[in-house]
């Protein structure tokens, strides 16, 4: 979907980055992050600053690069971004259907902002169905290409001594 709108692939991967979660990245460590020259990721980086999408400011001789919250289309874009990533639903469908879900969180490369082609959750609840995580799992994998990895931590904080949160 969102490839027919942006037809730049690096547009995509820095619209992914900033408008995912509230990251800031600068020219050398994004076009390394993604793998491409730094002239075709700094030609849209330009674009987006331009277009007012992305804000910039000086961190010693480095440019930092963010997304414009006060831009009309931020929330838009944001909301945007995360059915693309399928992550809106997915949150949504392993709370409702997994049981005494208290607490749900995205940890790990996306919590970052990385697309690493792995999501990372952190449940916390009791009693929790773990045959239909399963089950969702391999949906997931099939529907956002997206390998799911699930911690499932219980209710009571006295219980969760020595149990380690991947990658946070």
């Amino acid at each position: 979907m969102l490839e027919t709108l942006v037809t730049s692939k690096t547009r995509i991967k820095l619209l992914l980055k900033f408008f995912s979660h509230r990251n800031s990245g600068y020219l050398r460590a994004l076009a390394k992050e993604f793998d491409e020259s730094t002239n075709s990721v700094r030609i849209e980086l330009n674009r987006l600053t331009e277009a007012g999408l992305l804000l910039s400011e000086e961190d010693g001789k480095t440019k930092v690069y963010m997304a414009n919250q006060s831009h009309p289309f931020f929330t838009e874009i944001s909301n945007m971004v995360s059915k693309f990533l399928g992550l809106d639903e997915l949150m949504e469908k392993i709370v409702k259907r997994m049981g005494a879900v208290q607490t749900a969180y995205i940890v790990g490369d996306y919590a970052m902002g990385i697309d690493s082609g792995t999501v990372q959750m952190v449940l916390i609840g009791q009693n929790l169905d773990v045959e239909y995580l399963d089950f969702i799992r391999n949906k997931t994998y099939e529907k956002i290409q997206r390998k799911v990895e699930v911690e499932i931590l219980p209710s009571d904080p006295g219980d969760i001594q020595g149990i380690k949160i991947f990658g946070v």
